[in-house]
């Protein structure tokens, strides 16, 4: 099969033959990819910013957003059928642990990460687990295919800000692209808040008064300016911060009011925290890190429903180069799907 592999960091990936997966255990289900999402992390994996982290064998596949058709299912697999259409869940956990136990599947102590630890959906097949799949039913995979990262990292994000949110309060999100579009529609789903979108470009600024943000802010012209008089002075109750670069990390604990919680999704900078800053002004920051299975079985049906669109911009795997090239420069709008 082909499949777009990782052989030299800060290179690009190269179109290779590799060996279609095979089944190895009884739970394990074969996948034929028809969508696969392209993410900022696939660009910082590139960039060799996650190399620490994983300590991954190169060269591997890339592709953590995943979505497709059910190819062959090992023996104890009773959740799907071959020919169905799901949607994976992007990790595979083994169920047993405690962190499985409570639900939450992204801190498995046994987790694969396909994609960021192992091979990923940037190929023709995957393989994958019975517990990691979501049913897609009428929806198309390469239609939906980020909400397996993009919205389920958004979803995770926006529960943790409507359980401390009220009617009247503000949320700022910092970042309008393949993940703030849909932060921003699961806001409208969700709370009655507010909603302020920044960003510094401004195609993205117009998306996000599209998707449903009540004001938006030019992040190129004093953000925390702007954030201070859209909220009386007081600042938001809630920053939602997707770029998470020094810059807006700052910028986010500039514009929180007292008591206010900082949401970090994005990465790559640093946070500079001043205790007496944090006593005095009482606020928390919090991370936010993919969701669980459950998030994604709901973020589905909120899709299914129309609740929630994905913006995409499909292209063949040959082309996921230049669509990485495209989120290192900030022109994407939306989402870029490949289809293998």
């Amino acid at each position: 099969m082909k499949a777009a592999r990782l052989f030299t960091y800060d290179k690009p990936l190269r179109l290779v033959d590799v060996e279609t997966p095979v089944l190895k255990n009884p739970a394990d289900v074969l996948v034929r990819v028809t969508g696969a999402g392209v993410c900022h992390t696939d660009l910082h994996i590139v960039e060799g910013v996650w190399k620490e982290k994983v300590q991954v064998s190169l060269p591997y596949t890339l592709g953590h957003e995943n979505a497709g058709i059910v190819e062959e299912v090992g023996p104890a697999v009773t959740s799907v059928r071959k020919g169905e259409k799901v949607i994976l869940h992007p990790v595979i956990t083994d169920g047993l642990c405690r962190a499985c136990r409570i639900g939450e599947d992204m801190h498995c102590e046994n987790l694969v990460f396909p994609g960021i630890t192992a091979d990923g959906g940037f190929a023709q097949f995957i393989r994958t687990s019975d517990r990691s799949l979501v049913r897609l039913n009428e929806l198309e995979p390469a239609d939906v295919a980020p909400l397996a990262d993009a919205g389920l990292t958004a979803i995770r994000a926006v529960k943790k800000a409507a359980s401390r949110t009220t009617s009247g309060s503000h949320v700022v999100v910092q970042g309008v692209g393949g993940l703030g579009h849909l932060t921003i529609q699961l806001l409208r789903c969700m709370t009655n808040a507010d909603i302020i979108a920044a960003d510094v470009v401004e195609s993205k600024l117009r998306l996000a008064e599209r998707m449903g943000a009540h004001h938006v802010v030019d992040a190129r012209k004093d953000p925390v300016k702007q954030v201070m008089d859209l909220t009386d002075k007081r600042g938001a109750e809630i920053v939602i911060d997707l770029v998470g670069n020094d810059q807006t990390l700052a910028n986010g604990m500039k514009m929180l009011r007292k008591g206010g919680s900082l949401i970090i999704v994005g990465y790559g900078g640093t946070a500079h925290l001043k205790a007496i800053d944090v006593i005095f002004s009482e606020f928390s920051v919090l991370g936010s890190l993919v969701g669980n299975w459950d998030e994604l079985r709901e973020l589905v049906e909120l899709t299914r429903q129309g609740k929630v669109r994905v913006l995409t911009k499909k292209g063949k795997l040959d082309e996921v180069n230049e669509m990485l090239d495209q989120l290192k420069k900030g022109t994407m709008e939306g989402r870029g799907v490949v289809i293998p």
